[in-house]
């Protein structure tokens, strides 16, 4: 089995990717783009959700062997944190963005005890930033990181940059060059279409910039 193609197809089969190279959207970030993944409608296709969990927990144990902890970052990973933990029989958890400010004020639900390998599940990574946050206040509180694995990667340098500045191991199910490949064989994007989806993953800002 192709896991990148196999589960880019998933997601085209559900329509939890949008691909809009000349009406681009606007990411959280400001950052305008040729394509938009929803990683939560898999929790509402059935079929599909169980492909992409079983995968999931495959990558992890594989890449992984070692985790005795899996930590969804919220809000998006926590399910696919908590349906890879069932499969692997681990304990689960996950990492807010920001502290409560009541209660405890956690910012880390669950226990997690001082030495744990952690795996951080993450629903996608694009730059990078929230995924190395999860990251960075599970160290904090004594944690062994061993790692980040995702359902989806944009492969954007950005990414690799920080992920190996920070010395994290990022691992993903499929990626943009898979999706798109994908995309064009099945007639959900244009063969004239994917190299400018491509090379907005390879030079953002210069891609934004015809929208200027």
């Amino acid at each position: 089995m192709n896991v990148p193609r196999e589960t880019a197809a998933d997601l085209l089969s559900i329509n939890a990717v949008f691909l809009r190279p000349q009406e681009p959207f606007t990411w959280a970030s400001g950052i305008k783009s040729p394509i938009y993944c929803d990683n939560r409608l898999i929790l509402s296709a059935p079929e599909v959700r169980t492909r992409i969990e079983n995968r999931l927990a495959e990558l992890i144990q594989i890449e992984f062997p070692t985790a005795q902890v899996l930590m969804g970052t919220a809000t998006a990973g926590i399910a696919h944190a908590a349906l890879a933990a069932e499969r692997l029989h681990l304990p689960m958890g996950y990492v807010r963005s920001g502290a409560k400010s009541h209660g405890r004020g956690n910012q880390i639900e669950g226990r997690l005890e001082p030495g744990a390998r952690v795996v951080v599940v993450e629903d996608l990574i694009s730059t990078g930033g929230s995924s190395l946050e999860a990251v960075e206040s599970l160290r904090e509180a004594g944690a062994e990181v061993l790692g980040i694995a995702a359902l989806f990667t944009y492969r954007m340098s950005k990414a690799d940059e920080r992920m190996g500045a920070a010395g994290v191991k990022a691992v993903a199910l499929s990626n943009l060059d898979e999706l798109v490949e994908v995309a064009v064989e099945s007639g959900y994007l244009a063969a004239d279409q994917g190299p400018s989806v491509l090379q907005f993953r390879d030079d953002p800002a210069g891609w934004e910039g015809r929208f200027a």
